[in-house]
């Protein structure tokens, strides 16, 4: 599938992940956008913090609750790059200094605890090194709405292809309450070897009402260098 058509039809995927490799296979390609409904969901920038990005309350006098939307999406511990839609992006980089796996260092976290949407937790782990590209991504929801019951489920992708990538949303599309994403991650081909080309598609494609910020990283496989690019709709861009 396009991610460009996936994100253009649907109103409110909510927050994304889009993980994959870049057409000439050099370099992996990481995404991550947050959207919003409510002033306070939208009231977000992403703004760099070491060698990842925190979210930050734009205007910090319109920040009502900060528990679920501040935090650090992104964080890179050696050849790891980790991304997600909370806080445990400092569980996973935590445990895994302990000696955990990506999927092991979830098992205390649950979903998000929004009644009556309990939003699932997305997760990615990024790994390269030696011209090589492995990625696993994470979903913790709750049972068809039923809090008392967590479900988790880690895809993992080994060699991904080229020029292909997967994708996965907290919300299967808009509604009151909203219902969670379900299946596995979206296989996606519509990467681009320049990052502000594919920068702009996503922003492009993304619902104008209710997008917030957009995190787009490239990671060249041989060399680890990373090219970074941060939009914020509140910042005009």
């Amino acid at each position: 599938m396009e991610l460009k058509k996936l994100l253009s039809e649907n109103s409110y995927p909510g927050r994304g992940i889009v993980l994959g490799r870049t057409p000439d296979g050099k370099k992996a390609a990481i995404a991550y956008f947050i959207m919003g409904r409510s002033t306070n969901s939208r009231n977000r920038v992403f703004v760099e913090e070491g060698d990842g990005i925190r979210t930050e309350a734009f205007d910090p006098s319109k920040l009502t609750d900060p528990s679920l939307i501040i935090y650090a999406p992104v964080r890179v511990r050696g050849n790891d790059t980790i991304v997600t839609n909370g806080d445990q992006t400092d569980t996973i980089y935590e445990e895994m200094a302990k000696g955990a796996t990506f999927e092991e260092s979830l098992r205390g976290r649950e979903f998000e605890p929004d009644a009556p949407n309990y939003t699932p937790r997305i997760s990615g782990l990024v790994r390269t090194g030696d011209g090589g590209l492995f990625y696993e991504i994470s979903i913790l929801k709750s049972a068809d709405g039923d809090p008392s019951s967590c479900r988790r489920y880690t895809f993992t992708y080994t060699n991904p292809q080229a020029g292909v990538g997967h994708f996965i949303h907290t919300y299967q599309s808009d509604g009151n309450p909203l219902p969670s994403f379900f299946g596995e991650p979206e296989q996606v081909t519509d990467l681009a070897d320049d990052i502000d080309e594919w920068t702009a598609m996503v922003w492009k494609n993304l619902n104008n009402d209710n997008k917030v910020s957009l995190f787009v990283r490239m990671i060249d496989m041989e060399t680890g260098s990373t090219e970074t690019r941060i939009l914020n709709k509140n910042k005009g861009e």
